[in-house]
């Protein structure tokens, strides 16, 4: 699976990035997680990606990456703040699911 991770690119977003795939490695899943700048969607999203996530801190600029998103075919959400902490990979890997389910 393939994550494009909107975020404003702090440390916070890199320890959210390998608290993911950390999780993701537990349950035995293949996921490749990118995180970019809001000035990068409209670029990145139609590389192939399955899933767009939005960090919390960024949510004013939520409407423009989903339609980016939507443009694109791609499922886009929000993370929940709660699960974007250092120990929210299990919290993030569940929204990812049910956001491509």
């Amino acid at each position: 699976m393939k994550v494009l991770f909107v975020c404003s690119g702090g440390m916070s977003s890199s320890i959210v990035v390998n608290a993911l795939k950390k999780e993701a490695e537990k349950e035995g899943l293949d996921m490749e997680v990118h995180a970019i700048g809001t000035g990068e969607v409209s670029e990145e999203m139609g590389n192939g990606w399955d899933v767009c996530m939005v960090a919390p801190q960024i949510r004013h600029r939520f409407d423009s990456v989903k339609k980016a998103a939507e443009e694109a075919g791609v499922p886009c959400d929000a993370i929940p703040p709660q699960a974007y902490t250092p120990l929210g990979g299990p919290a993030l890997l569940k929204k990812i699911k049910e956001v491509t389910a």
